[in-house]
């Protein structure tokens, strides 16, 4: 009886718009931080843009502070890399909603809300330890956790709170200096615009992908037929070389025929 293998249909189109939210495990730390920056006053944000009469409509900051927030709080401190998850990652694309902002967008809006971020980014943390969310503790800068753990019994008190705040904003004022140091860096490295990972031209489109791989292929049949060829006219050779020569025949002959005379005279 053969295999029955799970259904595996990666070209099948969804009937139904899916809820991004449902590929995320309940209990993620994703989910929290959407839930923290839905919680959080983020009106600095948006006051700039209000009235601006803009033609491109930039991206909801809701949207980008939840994607900057998480990816800090993951060890995710490249603009770039951050661009690439949205991409790749569920969790990241479950609270950009289908949303792809470019790294170069993703750094100049922390550059240009740096402090109103520095603020939300403390106010969260703040907000997950009065209500006992513990998993933003593991947001690190140069591999030290910023200390924002809350005791799994009970909540932080207010007082608490507000003497650990200062501290809070220190840690994480390095936290976001060591995330622009790390874009500065590849800028560097890659120039402005582009990521670093970029395939070539020729290769982003899926038809030109299939027939670059259909040529290179027939190119690999090609080469294995020939070094195919090559091996089996070696071995012939080889095999000719081993088949003594008529001269060497005839003199074989001779000494049997000289040997079966003397015998016979022998006899």
């Amino acid at each position: 009886m053969g295999t029955t293998f799970r259904p595996y249909q990666p070209d099948q189109i969804l009937m139904l718009p899916p809820d991004l939210r449902e590929w995320v495990p309940e209990g993620h730390l994703a989910h929290h931080v959407s839930d923290l920056v839905d919680a959080a006053d983020l009106s600095a944000f948006y006051a700039p843009y209000e009235g601006d009469g803009r033609r491109n409509a930039p991206y909801d900051p809701r949207m980008m502070v939840k994607v900057l927030i998480y990816a800090y709080a993951t060890g995710t401190f490249s603009s770039r890399k951050m661009a690439k998850r949205l991409e790749e990652d569920v969790a990241f694309r479950m609270l950009a909603a289908g949303n792809f902002p470019k790294h170069r967008t993703l750094c100049e809006f922390r550059k240009r809300h740096l402090e109103d971020f520095r603020a939300v980014f403390v106010q969260v943390v703040v907000l997950a330890r009065a209500s006992g969310l513990v998993g933003l503790g593991r947001v690190s800068v140069d591999g030290t956790k910023v200390r924002a753990n809350a005791s799994k019994r009970k909540a932080m008190s207010y007082g608490r709170m507000a003497k650990e705040e200062l501290r809070l904003k220190a840690e994480i004022e390095a936290l976001v200096g060591r995330a622009e140091a790390v874009d500065e860096a590849e800028d560097e490295r890659f120039g402005e615009e582009a990521r670093g990972d970029e395939l070539p031209d020729e290769l982003k489109r899926r038809e030109d992908r299939l027939a670059a791989i259909r040529e290179a292929k027939a190119r690999l049949s090609r080469e294995r037929r020939t070094m195919r060829g090559a091996a089996s006219r070696g071995r012939s050779a080889t095999r000719r070389v081993a088949v003594p020569t008529s001269g060497s025949t005839g003199s074989r002959t001779s000494g049997r025929r000289a040997t079966s005379r003397i015998r016979r005279a022998g006899s």
